[in-house]
């Protein structure tokens, strides 16, 4: 069983609403929001108030990326805008488990992510705190980028790892998620999918996110 998770940093800001609604009825299963502070990364979207504001009009669930220096600061912001679960990265802070701990605490799911060039094997001895581990396919910041097939042993890393602990834990792979890189993430061990332009550009989101679900099967 897979899951899309369709990134409005793809989408038209310009009919938001319409956008979310799009891939909603399309059969999304996860909306992803990218939240950038152009510090950690050089590009700047949106924060809580964005979020809260779509969050009256969708009962998708909200995975939102927190691609932002020290997290802790924002945690309860983005959990009273209507975040289901928050992922931070592990390069932007050094308290992980405090912050993860307290991502839970706060009532929603926790989970990590890696840059292409951070080694998996660093995320180990947090993945008893985390619901879900990230593997960035890009390096994150814009959308639009072509996948890195590098990842996928970051992938294979972290699956490995999560089996050898007897954990549940998720992995998500973002980053140039296409009908044509989604079965190799798949493969790798990947199961949540965060689809940016494959799905926003495409004249029809239900067809695009059905031609990701197919590529697996």
């Amino acid at each position: 069983m897979i899951k899309i998770s369709p990134s409005v940093l793809a989408c038209d800001f310009s009919k938001l609403g319409e956008e979310v609604a799009r891939v909603e009825d399309g059969g999304a299963d996860l909306l992803h929001l990218d939240v950038m502070d152009g510090i950690f990364v050089p590009n700047i979207t949106f924060g809580a108030p964005i979020i809260s504001a779509i969050r009256k009009k969708s009962a998708l669930f909200f995975d939102v990326h927190l691609m932002i220096t020290t997290p802790a600061r924002y945690i309860d912001d983005f959990v009273k805008a209507g975040a289901d679960l928050i992922t931070i990265h592990y390069e932007s802070c050094d308290n992980h488990i405090e912050v993860l701990k307290a991502i839970r605490a706060a009532g929603v799911k926790a989970s990590i992510s890696i840059k292409p060039a951070t080694p998996a094997f660093i995320l180990e001895p947090l993945l008893e705190y985390v619901d879900m581990v990230l593997v960035m396919t890009v390096e994150p910041g814009f959308g639009g980028q072509a996948f890195i097939p590098e990842t996928m042993d970051s992938v294979r890393t972290v699956a490995q790892m999560i089996q050898q602990k007897g954990l549940n834990v998720d992995i998500e792979v973002d980053g140039g998620i296409t009908p044509e890189t989604i079965k190799i993430a798949y493969d790798a061990g990947a199961r949540v999918f965060v689809a940016g332009s494959s799905v926003f550009k495409a004249p029809d989101a239900a067809d695009a996110i059905a031609a990701l679900r197919r590529a697996v099967e």
